[in-house]
């Protein structure tokens, strides 16, 4: 856990008991802060009882607070407690930004932050592993793993300073004020989130201000395909930009887990990164040999009767499913993918994947978006509507031949029938071991 002099003496209200919350008040008590916190949860709030005092940020008087940290899930565009922090002239920050705040009073070290509409996670874990790999400690957090505020500080050894690498989503930038990342990498940006911002114009600005928060020695890594990136570094001021298309990569074959047009972004990006804190090319390319997927991220998860199972459940929208399409090409003019799709839609439309349309040999609609993705693509592939995920999986295991992809790569939420992604893609492997 770290634990700073940073907050002694200080007053902050926590609401939203979750990991990070739990993580929060953690830190804060032992640094010796006073800390009220509070969650609509009885069950969350008695996690916390004896260590904080119990007050609703909604209720209680907020007249010298230091901060309300909020849980990323919190809707400041909506959430009346925007408004009141906003009357009492009380900061809303997030567990990042105090993390940001204890970083003077820790040991030597360098942040990386990585953002981007997807892929973000499998960026976050392929630099970590390399950095692992070359010798540093490391250790990486906000939006994947556990909460940062719950890990040991990172201690100097004899490679170098300790570097902590931080996946972070637009809603956890819109927390922090004060992050300056030795490195900052955005993948890309498409529209997503657009209920928490004003178009997609105000979805930009929120990743943008990860590159406003460096300073002049940081930076910046960029996927500078489109006009949205070379906005955000219209103002920026750091050491130095690299474009992700500037980075060399002539042969994917030997990364396992790292197949397909985005994931050579991820790895162009983690190169790129990686190169920016002095690791050396041999020791970066041995470690993307050595990386494994990620659950539910382009996961390998078996083989039956000469079939591959992939489990993409991460992929919430067309966006981040249209990669895992074109991952799989035909081969000798044959579609390879048995495509499972369906949940809760974010759009009504499967643009971002079109183009791969001619490497799918069969699709299998799933969940409330079934019937509306089922009509969608008929006119162009074999479709089972199947409304469930199990259902789909025997009926593309009877199809499929051998050397064809089973893939599961959604499309959308998962919330109509599971209880996030992770537990979909469970799913998903359960029903594939079930086969006979």
């Amino acid at each position: 856990m770290i634990v700073s002099s940073a907050f002694a003496g200080k007053t902050y209200a926590v609401l939203g008991l979750a990991r990070s919350g739990l993580a929060t008040v953690e830190t804060l008590v032992a640094s010796g802060a006073r800390v009220v916190a509070w969650d609509s949860r009885e069950e969350a709030r008695a996690l916390v009882d004896g260590k904080a005092e119990l007050g609703d940020p909604m209720e209680i008087d907020l007249a010298g607070f230091d901060g309300i940290v909020v849980s990323p899930g919190v809707p400041l565009n909506r959430h009346p407690i925007a408004v009141r922090a906003k009357i009492a002239g009380v900061p809303i920050i997030g567990d990042i930004e105090l993390f940001a705040l204890a970083r003077p009073t820790l040991p030597p070290h360098k942040v990386v932050g990585i953002t981007g509409t997807n892929g973000k996670s499998t960026t976050t874990a392929l630099i970590h592993h390399i950095i692992e790999q070359a010798g540093y400690p490391t250790v990486m957090g906000g939006n994947i793993g556990l909460p940062i505020l719950s890990q040991p500080p990172l201690e100097p050894n004899l490679h170098g300073v300790g570097v902590y690498v931080l996946e972070l989503s637009s809603y956890q930038i819109d927390l922090t004020r004060s992050l300056d990342c030795d490195v900052a990498v955005l993948l890309n940006i498409t529209p997503d989130h657009l209920d928490r911002y004003d178009g997609f114009e105000g979805y930009v600005a929120s990743k943008a201000r990860l590159f406003a928060m460096q300073s002049a020695t940081g930076i910046a890594i960029v996927d500078a395909a489109t006009e949205a990136n070379y906005q955000i570094l219209d103002d920026w001021s750091g050491q130095e930009a690299v474009e992700l298309d500037s980075v060399a990569v002539t042969d994917q074959s030997g990364w396992p887990s790292l197949q397909g047009p985005h994931n050579l972004q991820n790895a162009q990006a983690a190169i790129a990164c990686c190169r920016a804190l002095g690791i050396d090319l041999p020791t970066i390319f041995n470690a993307l040999t050595s990386y494994a997927s990620l659950p539910h991220r382009m996961q390998a998860v078996g083989t039956h009767n000469g079939v591959l199972y992939v489990n993409d459940s991460k992929a919430t929208n067309a966006a981040s499913t249209a990669p895992a399409l074109a991952a799989w090409p035909a081969k000798d003019g044959k579609p390879r993918i048995h495509w499972i799709l369906g949940g809760v839609a974010k759009s009504d439309n499967l643009d971002e994947c079109v183009p791969h349309y001619g490497n799918i040999a069969h699709a299998y609609t799933i969940g409330e978006a079934g019937h509306m993705f089922a009509d969608l693509l008929r006119p162009h592939m074999a479709v089972d509507d199947s409304e469930m995920l199990s259902a789909a999986v025997r009926r593309a295991a009877r199809i499929a031949q051998p050397g064809d992809v089973v893939l599961l790569s959604p499309a959308c939420a998962s919330f109509d029938q599971f209880r996030d992604f992770e537990a979909r893609g469970d799913a998903f492997v359960a029903a594939v071991e079930a086969l006979e």
